[in-house]
């Protein structure tokens, strides 16, 4: 009864107080990570207990038997068949998590202010794909390996406490970040940038903590004080229609704005408690006194985002850790030896991106669009470089501002109201100009290349 006043208290469901106190609980959970006593094996077991544990209070028992299915079969495919375990577990995983969101029909929960298992499991899917294509990594020699595969590549089969203790690290599986099994490793067993020095320096994580206490609070408080003004479903009323083309166009700037605070706040917090545990921790700065750096548990820069010139930018500032999973695991993997990467390997990693979110027709438009927006920006970007003169240069970087802007929001209604319907109604309120705009850029960029700088020829008595 308790639990039921709370939650109409603050406008949400019993399942999402559930999970946010649950959430709020990572922080010190994690904090207690460093107080663990009796060596690695026992941190392993804590961050395996306490996840599953955290995920047990938040979603029920069935959530950590549909988090066991894939990490077994992952698992499994490490020990019966290392050289095909990658490919095997790609296929695998995103199988089993494409089951699940048809089964829970979660995006609809979501946006109906509900919650599942699912969310979590998106992020462990990753986690256990990782892992397993770095054991397949490690059978190939260092020749010809990308820096990120050397990086992460295990030599060594992982135990299946370490597993465990990875894909459930203290409740991280619940928004993030992704972070890799080496990394996990070192961290735990307090080796690598993780290893005491002989003056005993380590970095302090407090201040850091509360900087990203302090953004998430902020970021909630708008997100609580905008959600009223700009409803989704609007979109579909007829009041809707009445505003003029600017005001239809502004409507969904604000809400893609206001929809991002809440994703702000959740990866805000999920940041406060991968620093306060130490595996946040990503080196020193150059600077002079050196300052700890915390990039391995950034999921957003906000003000990066909000203000991106172009974007190409995007996927550097938002879903931060995801983007690069991105990028290491697909991206790069479909790039040929000795060709440059296309359009193709792009569409392709934002399709990979639309089906880990779900297969609504709202996710796949949104991450098509992304594409599409990507490859425009681009476009723009290399007649800004070619640009003989500062004003057009300018124009043109102003221009890329305003397109990224404009498209940015445009495009993310679609991953807020999810159905085919809603996304089409709010589309052609604005002529589909987030549509037309890019695919005429890109095509026009085919037309109009920008000239390449002429090589120096070489001397015939060098």
């Amino acid at each position: 009864m308790e639990m039921d006043s709370m939650a109409s208290a603050i406008g949400v469901s019993v399942a999402v107080l559930r999970f946010l106190l649950c959430f709020a609980a990572t922080i010190p959970v994690s904090f207690l990570h460093r107080l663990v006593p009796g060596g690695p094996a026992a941190r392993h077991l804590y961050a395996a207990a306490t996840g599953a544990y955290l995920s047990y209070l938040s979603f029920g028992f069935s959530s950590n038997l549909h988090f066991v299915v894939p990490m077994l079969l992952g698992y499994a495919s490490m020990v019966l068949c290392r050289k095909y375990c990658g490919i095997v577990t790609f296929f695998l995983g995103f199988g089993y998590l494409i089951g699940c969101h048809v089964y829970y029909m979660s995006g609809d929960a979501w946006k109906e202010g509900g919650i599942d298992a699912t969310g979590a499991l998106m992020v462990i899917t990753l986690k256990i794909i990782s892992c397993v294509i770095n054991y397949n990594d490690g059978l190939l020699k260092e020749e010809g390996l990308r820096e990120a595969q050397k990086k992460n590549r295990l030599l060594k089969l992982p135990s299946l406490l370490e597993y465990f203790g990875y894909c459930l690290c203290c409740g991280s599986h619940f928004a993030g970040p992704v972070y890799e099994m080496k990394d996990y490793l070192e961290w735990t067993e307090r080796k690598g940038i993780w290893q005491p020095t002989k003056q005993g320096r380590s970095p302090s994580p407090y201040f850091a903590t509360l900087r990203a206490l302090i953004q998430a609070a902020i970021c909630m408080g708008l997100y609580l004080y905008l959600v009223p003004h700009f409803p989704l479903s609007r979109f579909t009323e007829p009041v809707y229609q009445e505003y003029g083309f600017l005001k239809r166009l502004s409507y969904q700037y604000m809400s893609g704005l206001t929809a991002r605070w809440k994703y702000y706040f959740i990866w805000s917090i999920s940041e406060a408690s991968t620093i306060i545990s130490g595996l946040g921790f990503s080196g020193w700065s150059n600077s002079d006194p050196n300052k700890p750096l915390w990039d391995r548990a950034k999921n957003v820069d906000v003000l990066g985002l909000e203000l991106a010139t172009s974007a190409v930018q995007i996927p550097l500032v938002w879903n931060i850790q995801v983007s690069t999973w991105l990028r290491h695991y697909v991206y790069e993997r479909l790039i040929q030896n000795g060709k440059k990467p296309g359009f193709f390997q792009l569409l392709a990693t934002q399709t990979v991106s639309a089906v880990w979110h779900g297969l609504y027709p709202g996710y796949i438009i949104f991450f098509v669009q992304s594409a599409i927006m990507i490859a425009g920006s681009r476009a723009i970007y290399r007649w800004q470089q070619a640009s003989q003169t500062a004003t057009i240069k300018n124009l043109l970087a102003v221009f890329n501002f305003v397109y990224t802007l404009v498209v940015l929001n445009y495009s993310s209604v679609g991953f807020m109201v999810l159905s085919l319907h809603e996304t089409l109604v709010a589309y052609g309120s604005v002529y589909y100009i987030g549509t037309i705009i890019p695919i005429a850029i890109i095509l026009l960029g085919n037309i109009i290349k920008p000239a390449r700088a002429a090589r120096p020829k070489a001397r015939k008595d060098q």
